[in-house]
C-alpha cells in the first residue's frame, strides 16, 4: 500500500490545549503549511497561508482508500484537514506514529523519541518558538501596531524557518515509522485504534444548561470569599500567592508555601481563626470540581458535543487509555439518592434552597460533574461494567480456582475473601469484616503491604494499624497461587534477560528479549514492551521508561508484583478492547468508556433490551481465554452517573 506522509503547521485563535475539535471550530482556523511525502520521495511543502494550493495528487490521495496516510499524532491531521476539506475523513485510512510508538513504551513526543532512539533526523528545537508566533495569536503592542496575529510577511526570516520545520517534522516522522516498522501492531489493535478514533469524533452531548448554572454561582461565591479573604488580611490581592503565603507567615504560622495539600494539612493543626478562614476560602474556590465545569464549557465544540476526551495508549505501559480535557476517569462518585431533583434546582439556578438544604454546595457540583455527560435527544445512556474485572483476571491467570469459582457462581468475593482469610463461615462475616476482605482484594493482589492496605483506606474504614501485618499475611495465605505469580513472573523475566531467550509462563504469556526491548506477550497476542532491560548486579529488574504523570525520562525499577499489575490491567484492558469492538460491530455507539466500564447511546426505546445485549456481549467468552468468566452489570439513565 502506498503511503503519505503528513504533517501541518495550523493557526486558530482557540487554544489547543481545548482539544483539536475545539481548535478547529474557530472561524479563522486555517491550515498554513502542509508538508508531505509519498513513501521514501522527497518531502514537498505547499504554502497555503502565501496562497500555494495542494496538488491534486495530494487531493486525491487524502481520500483515495489505498493510501495509507501517517502522521504523528494522527488525530490532528486528520482532523484539520478533515476541516479544511469540509468532510469527516475515513479513520480507516489513517495510521498514528505516535500511538504505535506508545504500544513500545516510548515517549510522547517526537523530538523525545528521535532524540532516545539517536536518529539522524532529529527534531527542530526551534520550533516552539516559531509556533507561538505564527500559529497562536499575539499581544497587541505599540511596537507591532496593535496587531493580534503575525502572518508570513512580518517576519518573512522566520517564516522561511517555519517552512523548514514543518518539513522537517515529515523526516523525523517518517524515520520513526521506519524504525517502528521493526514491531507491526497486531491487526487487531488497528481495529481498536479505529474505534478509538470515532469514539472520540463522535463525543459526548453537555448538559450546558447545568454547567453554566454551576460557573455562575461560582462566580459570585468565589468573588464573595475573595472579599472576604480580603477584608480579613487587608491585601491589594487576596488571591495572589506570594502576597497570602506572607501574610499567613506573619500570622506566626510556620508554612513553607501554599500547595493545595500544604494548606489542607495546616488545617488539621491549631492555627488562629482568621488563618482558618482564609485557607478554607482559598480551598474553596480552588475546588478541582469547577475546573472541570470550565473544561466543559471551553472545549464543548459547536455540535453541543465535548470530543477527544480519551487517548489511545495513554498509559503505555498496560495500553489502557487516558483521560483527557475533562479527565473522566478521575470523576467523583454520585451518592446522593435524590440528584435528579438537585439537578434540577441547579438548572433552575434556586441555589438559595440548594444552600439550605446542603452544606456544601463544592461538594454537591463535584458529584454533579459526572450529570453534565448526556446523551442526545431520544436516546438514553446504556451504562455496563465489568464486575471485579481484574480480581478475575488475576485469579484466573494464577490459577486461584477458589476465587474463579466464587465469580462464577455470583458469590460476594469480599464476603469470601473474609471468609478464607479467617478461617471462619462466611454466615459469620459481618460488615467490619467484610470490609477488611475488601480492602485486603483490592490493595494486595499485586504484591503490596501495609503501605497498599493505607493507600487503599483501610485506617479510614477502621482497621487499627497494628492489624494491618496481620491481614497482609492472612491474605496471601488466602491466595497461595497468587503469591507464587509474583515469583514465578519475576523468575522468568530473569531467566529471559540473563538468557536472551524466550520464556513460557502459561495461558499464552511469554517473555521474549528481542531488539533491545522485553516483551511479554499477552493471551491476545499484544505484547508489553519495556525499552533496554537489565538485571543489576543486585539483581533488581530495571529499563528505560517515562514517569507516568510526571512526564520524567530515565530508569525505573520494577519487580515480580509490579509485572504481575501490568499483565493483569493489560489483560483487562484487552477484554474491555474486545467488547468496544463487539458492541460497535452491533451496531452501537459508545460515546466513551472508563476503565471497565462502556457508556452507549441508546435508542430510549427498549433501553433495557438494548443494555441486556451490550451485557451479553461484554460477557460474552473471549477466543484468547475462552475459560475467563466474565459479566458485566449495568444501567440506564439519560445522564452519565454511578449506580
Amino acid at each position: 500500500m502506498r503511503q503519505l506522509s503528513i504533517d501541518i503547521e495550523t493557526y486558530s485563535s482557540i487554544d489547543l490545549k481545548l482539544g483539536v475539535y475545539r481548535y478547529v471550530d474557530a472561524p479563522d482556523f486555517q491550515i498554513l503549511l502542509f508538508a508531505y511525502a509519498f513513501d521514501d520521495e522527497p518531502v514537498e511543502l505547499i504554502d497555503l497561508a502565501c496562497g500555494e494550493e495542494l496538488p491534486a495528487e495530494v487531493m486525491q490521495a487524502l481520500t483515495d482508500k489505498t493510501v495509507l496516510k501517517k502522521a504523528y499524532n494522527a488525530q490532528f491531521e486528520r482532523v484539520c484537514i478533515g476541516k479544511y476539506l469540509g468532510m469527516q475523513l475515513d479513520v480507516r485510512q489513517w495510521w498514528c506514529t505516535m500511538a504505535h510508538a506508545a504500544q513500545l513504551g516510548l515517549p510522547g513526543r517526537l523530538g523525545d523519541i528521535a532524540a532516545l532512539l539517536k536518529l539522524e533526523q532529529q527534531k527542530d528545537k526551534a520550533g516552539t518558538l516559531l509556533i507561538n508566533y505564527f500559529s497562536k495569536p499575539c499581544k497587541p503592542t505599540k511596537s507591532n501596531g496593535e496587531r493580534t496575529r503575525n502572518y508570513p510577511y512580518h517576519d518573512m526570516d522566520k517564516w522561511d524557518l517555519f517552512c523548514s520545520y514543518c518539513k522537517q517534522d515529515v523526516e523525523t516522522e517518517r524515520a520513526i515509522g521506519k524504525y517502528l516498522e521493526q514491531f507491526p501492531p497486531l491487526p487487531n489493535e488497528l481495529f481498536i485504534y479505529r474505534e478509538d478514533q470515532r469514539i472520540n469524533d463522535r463525543g459526548i452531548r453537555i448538559d450546558m444548561d447545568l454547567v453554566d448554572a454551576v460557573l455562575e454561582y461560582n462566580d459570585t461565591h468565589a468573588a464573595d470569599l475573595l472579599d472576604q479573604s480580603a477584608e480579613i488580611t487587608g491585601l491589594a490581592n487576596a488571591n495572589s500567592r506570594d502576597q497570602l503565603l506572607s501574610w499567613i507567615q506573619a500570622q506566626g504560622v510556620d508554612i513553607p508555601d501554599i500547595r493545595k495539600e500544604t494548606l489542607e494539612t495546616l488545617l488539621d493543626t491549631e492555627i488562629p481563626d482568621p488563618v482558618r478562614t482564609v485557607i478554607n476560602n482559598r480551598l474553596e474556590t480552588g475546588k478541582a470540581s469547577v475546573k472541570k465545569y470550565q473544561m466543559l464549557k471551553d472545549a464543548t465544540a459547536a455540535d453541543g458535543r465535548i470530543h477527544g476526551t480519551l487517548q489511545y495508549y495513554g498509559a503505555n505501559r498496560t495500553g489502557r487509555w487516558a483521560g483527557r480535557l475533562v479527565q473522566v476517569q478521575n470523576l467523583t462518585k454520585n451518592y446522593l439518592p435524590e440528584i435528579d431533583a438537585v439537578r434540577t434546582l441547579v438548572k433552575r439556578k434556586d441555589f438559595e434552597t440548594l444552600e439550605i438544604l446542603y452544606p456544601s454546595m463544592s461538594d454537591i457540583f463535584s458529584q454533579l460533574v459526572r450529570t453534565a455527560f448526556t446523551a442526545k435527544e431520544g436516546y438514553t445512556f446504556a451504562i455496563a461494567d465489568y464486575s471485579a474485572i481484574e480480581a478475575r483476571v488475576i485469579a484466573w491467570l494464577a490459577g486461584e480456582d477458589w476465587v474463579s469459582e466464587v465469580f462464577k457462581h455470583d458469590g460476594d468475593i469480599y464476603k469470601q475473601t473474609a471468609s478464607k482469610m479467617f478461617g471462619i463461615s462466611i454466615d459469620q462475616i459481618d460488615k467490619p469484616l467484610r470490609q477488611r476482605g475488601k480492602v485486603s482484594t483490592l490493595a494486595l493482589g499485586y504484591q503490596g503491604g501495609t503501605g497498599a492496605l493505607i493507600a487503599m483506606g483501610a485506617l479510614k474504614m477502621g482497621v487499627p494499624e497494628e492489624d494491618l501485618p496481620k491481614l497482609v499475611k492472612a491474605w496471601r495465605k488466602a491466595n497461595p497461587h497468587i503469591v507464587k505469580l509474583w515469583r514465578d513472573v519475576e523468575d522468568r523475566v530473569h531467566s529471559c534477560l540473563q538468557n536472551r531467550s524466550e520464556v513460557n509462563l502459561h495461558h499464552g504469556v511469554r517473555f521474549k528479549y528481542d531488539k533491545g526491548y522485553l516483551f511479554i506477550q499477552l493471551p491476545c497476542g499484544r505484547r508489553l514492551a519495556y525499552l533496554q532491560p537489565q538485571i543489576t548486579e543486585d539483581g533488581k529488574i530495571q529499563y528505560q521508561g517515562m514517569e507516568q504523570g510526571k512526564r520524567v525520562w530515565g530508569i525505573k525499577d520494577t519487580y515480580g508484583g509490579k509485572l504481575v499489575e501490568n499483565i493483569v490491567q493489560a489483560i483487562a484492558r484487552d477484554c474491555l478492547a474486545e467488547a468496544m469492538l463487539k458492541v460497535a460491530a452491533a451496531g452501537y455507539d459508545i460515546c466513551f468508556h472508563i476503565h471497565d466500564e462502556l457508556i452507549v447511546e441508546v435508542p430510549k426505546q427498549d433501553a433495557d433490551q438494548h443494555l441486556a445485549v451490550i451485557r451479553k456481549l461484554m460477557g460474552s467468552k473471549l477466543a484468547w481465554a475462552p475459560d475467563l468468566y466474565l459479566t458485566a452489570a449495568g444501567y440506564t439513565s439519560d445522564y452519565y452517573l454511578k449506580d
